[in-house]
């Protein structure tokens, strides 16, 4: 049996639901990748990009087309956040990354990206079945999930509300879609981005306090 083969073989099945290998490794170390996120470690983003090569699997197998791209989308914008970490670290002189709320013209192309691009891919699902069977959900998923990471990679603390809104579709497509491990995944991924939006917004009033009393003086 090849490792391909093996990653989309069944490990247990639970509820009546079937329970890949590869769902469910590529989802744990997704949960990892978000929790290194949250300790802002650059290890995040090897992480990233390992569950994305291990969900392709998990998705083609369901035959969801949109699903694959999803990751495939994940493994290159983890490359980029991974440079742009790097070159954070290497210009902060603690070798932190900094953290903050992004600008209101930052906002505004974070959400009018999400908008045209949630329109673009949707639209493209529809007029080709084939790449989805849930063309609205999974374009919604799959821009939402790029907005996330672009804004993780520039170290917004946005980037948490993004995952938010991406979960509370997430999971219930998750289940439908018979990727029972996923769902569960997503909902431990809830919690999570509450403690690390949590987290991040404390650490931005730190940063901020410096400035601030510098600029008083």
């Amino acid at each position: 049996m090849s490792a391909l083969s093996w990653l989309n073989s069944e490990a247990f099945t639970a509820f009546d639901q079937h329970i890949m290998w590869s769902d469910m490794i590529g989802n744990t170390v997704g949960l990892v990748a978000l929790a290194l996120g949250w300790r802002r470690s650059i290890w995040t983003w090897p992480a990233q990009f390992a569950s994305g090569v291990i969900l392709v699997g998990a998705y083609a197998s369901a035959h969801l087309s949109g699903g694959v791209g999803k990751q495939l989308l994940v493994i290159g914008v983890a490359l980029w956040g991974w440079r742009q970490w790097t070159r954070g670290r290497q210009q902060a002189q603690d070798g932190s990354i900094a953290v903050r709320f992004a600008t209101w013209r930052e906002r505004g192309f974070l959400i009018a990206g999400a908008v045209v691009g949630t329109l673009a891919v949707g639209t493209l699902f529809t007029l080709y079945p084939s790449l989805s069977w849930s063309p609205w959900a999974d374009a919604y998923i799959f821009v939402g999930t790029l907005v996330a990471m672009v804004a993780q990679a520039r170290g917004l603390i946005e980037f948490w509300f993004a995952w938010l809104l991406v979960d509370l579709v997430g999971v219930p497509l998750a289940f439908n879609s018979g990727l029972a491990f996923s769902g569960l995944v997503y909902v431990v991924y809830f919690a999570l981005v509450l403690w690390g939006l949590r987290d991040w917004w404390l650490r931005s009033r730190v940063s901020a306090k410096p400035s601030l009393e510098g600029a008083a003086a």
